[in-house]
């Protein structure tokens, strides 16, 4: 049985005062919480997260990271320094990173194979848009970005990351798909991955980021192929979050 999982994108948002608070509630009542957490802080806040961390039971990520290993690569962070300071995973693919900065599905793949290469977990989103979704394509788009993946390390490699079904129409708008509308994808993303490995689709968790709330996460994390969340704006509240959590138990 898959285990549940909670992870807290916390994007461009942060100082090292309101951190220290955030991470404090949260290890006061992590206690209460049965499924796996970890948190997404911007780069500066890295060491600060690993101090604040240090023997908890929350896990820390980071939002973002470069394909390359070093070298003239301005403004970039390598896999091995997000290692440096204690990360375990990495957001790639997030649809801010695809539609703001225009990373391709052919540049997410190679981060991914060089997040595994690193030793870290890789967590793959997709989603699509409201455009998108209107139209009919939801599958279409989603099954091409996870294809692009599947083609350069193989089905097998999910065994070893993470993915997370976030419709863009769906963040950051306080609108959520319903828990049919979201468990309807996530079934398809299972069986994709099922097409090339029925093992690896059943083990792989599936996470679902799009406005998730305390009111509606026992819902969502109810439908048998949603096996947590990627949480934004809630992870930065930390009674929500702890509650967001606990609906994962």
């Amino acid at each position: 049985m898959r285990r549940k999982l909670v992870a807290g994108n916390w994007k461009m948002h942060g100082s090292l005062d309101f951190n220290a608070g955030l991470v404090g509630r949260l290890r006061d009542g992590i206690g209460e919480v049965a499924c796996d957490v970890f948190v997404c802080p911007p780069f500066p806040y890295l060491a600060q997260l690993q101090q604040l961390l240090a023997g908890s039971e929350i896990g820390l990520g980071a939002q973002n990271a470069s394909e390359q290993q070093q070298g003239a690569f301005t403004g970039e962070v390598s896999l091995a320094m997000l290692r440096d300071f204690g990360c375990r995973y990495v957001l790639l693919g997030h649809s801010e990173r695809r539609t703001l900065y225009g990373e391709s599905d052919a540049l997410v793949a190679a981060k991914f194979e060089a997040a595994l290469a690193a030793g870290l977990v890789p967590v793959l989103c997709v989603g699509e848009t409201l455009a998108e979704r209107e139209a009919g394509l939801t599958e279409t788009v989603v099954f091409r970005q996870l294809r692009a993946v599947f083609e350069r390390v193989g089905v097998k490699a999910m065994a070893a990351a993470l993915l997370a079904y976030e419709p863009v129409w769906a963040i950051g708008t306080g609108v959520s798909a319903t828990p049919v509308q979201a468990q309807a994808v996530h079934a398809a993303i299972r069986g994709f991955v099922g097409a090339g490995d029925a093992a690896v689709a059943e083990g792989v968790r599936i996470l679902y980021g799009g406005s998730v709330k305390p009111q509606n996460a026992e819902e969502l994390f109810g439908q048998p192929d949603i096996d947590g969340g990627l949480i934004g704006g809630a992870a930065l509240v930390a009674d929500d979050f702890l509650a967001i959590c606990r609906a994962a138990n």
